[in-house]
């Protein structure tokens, strides 16, 4: 079964899917790109990680890869990376380079290094610098980007999770990379641990650093990213900047005493996007130039005199849920 692709609309900066491919709809501001993704598929058997998707990470950016669990987020990374390979489509780092002198770029964690819990942090950092090659003279460098010199002589075992944590993001730092690649960086960690990554990654994007982090927290990613891409089952569902991507939406909530004939009405509702119902409470998505004032005048010229009107904004966890509508959240 073929499913047919839909055209809409788009907000400006912003690429909106509806079915199994991408629709570029609209004017895409575009940024000097450090990875450029082209249709990329994967599968594990009968199981599509990803769909042929395809987007662009700006240089500068701190870039979320967000999804429910099993979504396609560590597949794509692992594909970014040569770990796996994909079964079709194409990437470029930094505008097409040799794949190898790209690798010399980019820091990754994509699980917490094999740090041997008897030695100290320098230690550590040592035997990696050792086995990447490179970074060896630049670990009281990284151990001070992630506040770690202070316990730099401390053995692995004596760290609480978030300075595991960091140091393993120090490793991944190790001769000053120009991309920063991080799979769910505050998993498992408390509060404080997660408030401290948080600003760590803030600061090395402050410093230079385009930051790739896959995650399936929305707060996260609105507190952290400035780009976003929205996997669901292996599909791109969205992608672009996160005030755009996550637009807040109008709600207007109306009621009156005769709902039949309310819903009858609404139906020749200029710029009505959307309708639904609870109790006598009709909920309505409007276009942007559709204002709350015009509904009433529209609903009064018809002969309904509305007794209810609240104008409500949808959230960004209420639009990240609908978007992924149907995906193992967790």
């Amino acid at each position: 079964m073929q499913h047919k692709k839909e055209s809409r609309p788009a907000a400006k900066g912003l690429n909106v899917i509806f079915g199994p491919g991408l629709i570029k709809a609209g004017p895409f501001k575009r940024m000097a790109a450090v990875l450029s993704i082209q249709e990329l598929s994967k599968a594990y058997g009968t199981v599509k990680a990803l769909k042929q998707v395809s987007f662009d990470v700006p240089e500068g950016s701190v870039f979320g890869v967000l999804g429910p669990n099993g979504s396609g987020k560590t597949t794509l990374l692992g594909i970014l990376l040569d770990v796996l390979r994909a079964d079709a489509g194409s990437f470029a780092w930094f505008g097409g380079i040799d794949p190898a002198a790209a690798r010399r770029q980019i820091g990754a964690l994509l699980e917490t290094p094999n740090f041997y819990h008897y030695l100290s942090a320098v230690r550590n950092l040592e035997i990696n610098a050792r086995i990447k090659g490179r970074g060896a003279d630049d670990i009281d460098r990284v151990l001070e980007v992630v506040r770690l010199s202070h316990r730099k002589d401390s053995r692995f075992s004596t760290y609480s999770l978030g300075m595991k944590q960091r140091l393993a993001i120090a490793n991944a730092l190790l001769g000053r990379p120009r991309v920063l690649l991080l799979d769910e960086p505050t998993n498992g960690l408390d509060p404080e641990g997660i408030a401290e990554i948080r600003g760590l990654i803030q600061e090395l994007n402050q410093q230079g650093v385009t930051v790739i982090m896959a995650s399936h927290l929305l707060d996260e990613v609105e507190k952290v990213c400035t780009h976003v891409a929205v996997l669901q089952r292996g599909d791109l569902l969205v992608s672009g900047n996160v005030g755009d991507a996550f637009r807040a939406e109008t709600l207007l909530e109306i009621s009156a005493g005769d709902t039949s004939r309310l819903q009858e009405v609404l139906q020749r509702l200029p710029g009505l996007k959307s309708v639904s119902i609870n109790g006598r409470i009709l909920s309505l998505s409007l276009a942007e130039e559709m204002s709350a004032e015009a509904v009433n005048r529209f609903c009064f010229e018809q002969g309904v005199v509305l007794q209810h009107l609240q104008l409500k904004k949808k959230s960004l966890e209420r639009q990240f849920m609908e978007l992924t509508k149907g995906g193992e959240v967790h």
